[in-house]
């Protein structure tokens, strides 16, 4: 078996004598204290269930009948099935982190350090399922999204986006990827809410997930920061920042920019989303576990956490793209 170059931990962050049961209790709890979008939309557990698919019905809403008082009999109507659809939801993800730690380093290393390789499990899976679900809520937006090579979070300016899907800081459609867009305003905000009051998105557990940019411009709106609107007890957990209209305001830095022109390192806009926590699931068929090998080619413990899970849209209507800039 080949071993990848620079996989060994040297002088690292880890004991002799591990417990990789107390690794796997505090890889989870980064996990979970890391996460954003996975803790804003639908979940779905799948967990110790076999199939790689899960399908969910979608019915459409149908007329209530009003009972005629002067027909007999006075039998009730009923309703004929509409060509109603599913959803379906392919568990196709299985994301994984894994370290090898020498024999020679585990000795001689501090145990105190170990904590950062803890940490940065839970924060790499956690970051994955994010992304995950940032990019399967874009797809509204983008028919084909792609990320600039080498560039964390940065949208390709060739990517396929769909007329008029998002709207600016403004709230005005956009037509066309552009390479500058309107900065947040209380416009803008407002329209938003309005596309999804149109598609009688219900008004609780609505949610905005936005980039420390668009944060940053929002604190600047008196609408943002009024009593009124925010709230006295507002708390900062989890990335939740306030709330503007009813709708909690999460920062996240998985969210992405948008790239000005090809190849360019000018950034037009930052991509937020404005959606209903059931207009996304995630539906997880195995929980964020760690297993521990000792690989004896290598003298060294391989130690590896991963999890099995699936993301999907299941009502678009109820996510609102916003590409938002500073002009």
């Amino acid at each position: 078996m080949a071993l990848p170059t620079n996989a060994i931990v040297a002088n690292a962050a880890v004991d002799a004598a591990f417990i990789p049961e107390l690794w796997s209790d505090e890889v989870v709890a980064s996990y979970k204290s890391n996460l954003v979008f996975a803790n804003l939309v639908r979940k779905l557990s799948h967990t110790g269930k076999k199939g790689d698919t899960i399908y969910i019905p979608r019915p459409s809403r149908a007329v209530a009948t009003r009972r005629s008082d002067t027909t007999t009999p006075f039998n009730v109507t009923a309703l004929a099935y509409a060509d109603d659809t599913k959803i379906t939801i392919n568990i196709d993800k299985h994301t994984e982190y894994s370290r090898l730690f020498d024999d020679f380093a585990q000795v001689q290393a501090l145990e105190s350090l170990r904590r950062f390789f803890v940490d940065d499990a839970g924060y790499a899976i956690s970051q994955a399922i994010d992304i995950d679900i940032i990019t399967e809520q874009l797809g509204v937006a983008w028919s084909s999204l792609v990320w600039v090579s080498g560039v964390e979070g940065t949208i390709e300016a060739s990517s396929s986006y769909t007329a008029n899907s998002a709207i600016d800081g403004d709230g005005v459609a956009i037509a066309a990827a552009a390479t500058s867009y309107q900065a947040v305003s209380d416009a803008g905000i407002r329209a938003a809410i309005r596309m999804l009051d149109v598609e009688d998105t219900p008004l609780s557990n609505r949610v905005w997930a936005v980039r420390p940019e668009v944060k940053e411009e929002l604190i600047g709106l008196p609408r943002f920061t009024e009593n009124q609107i925010v709230g006295t007890d507002s708390t900062i957990r989890n990335g939740i920042v306030g709330d503007v209209y009813g709708v909690e305001v999460y920062v996240t830095n998985q969210l992405p920019n948008v790239e000005s022109s090809a190849d360019d390192s000018a950034i037009a806009g930052y991509v937020s989303t404005l959606f209903h926590q059931d207009a996304t699931v995630l539906v997880e068929q195995m929980g964020v576990r760690t297993q521990r090998q000792y690989k004896q080619e290598f003298l060294a413990d391989l130690l590896t956490t991963d999890t099995i899970y699936g993301v999907k849209n299941l009502r678009e209507a109820s996510i609102v793209p916003f590409i938002t800039g500073t002009a």
